[in-house]
């Protein structure tokens, strides 16, 4: 019995949609967001694409153009990702929760 190879989309494909889906939904355009992140019409259209990667400063900016927490935009993209990869993304890991995420950093180093 073959088992079934799970292809994880692109980071920056699933932040695109996301964005582009929330600026839709906003019934917003391409050029007021670009205006109001203050970032290229050409380059945000690449970003929505998922030809770009994004910067954490221009992702900033975007979510802030769509008025959305950066924190939202990010949650979806978690979402769609473990979906497709058939996990349950938790509210807050238990590693941050009980700090043996810190522990692991500092046995790390």
């Amino acid at each position: 019995m073959q088992s079934k190879t799970v292809v994880t989309p692109l980071l920056r494909e699933q932040i695109g949609d996301v964005l582009r889906q929330i600026r839709r939904t906003q019934g917003r355009t391409l050029r007021e967001v670009s205006a109001d992140a203050q970032v290229s019409l050409g380059y945000l259209s690449e970003v929505e694409r998922g030809q770009k990667e994004a910067s954490s400063e221009l992702l900033v900016a975007i979510s802030q153009a769509l008025g959305v927490p950066l924190s939202l935009v990010l949650r979806e993209v978690a979402n769609r990702i473990a979906a497709v990869e058939f996990v349950d993304v938790p509210v807050a890991p238990a590693a941050l929760v009980d700090g043996s995420l810190s522990d692991r950093i500092t046995l790390l180093s």
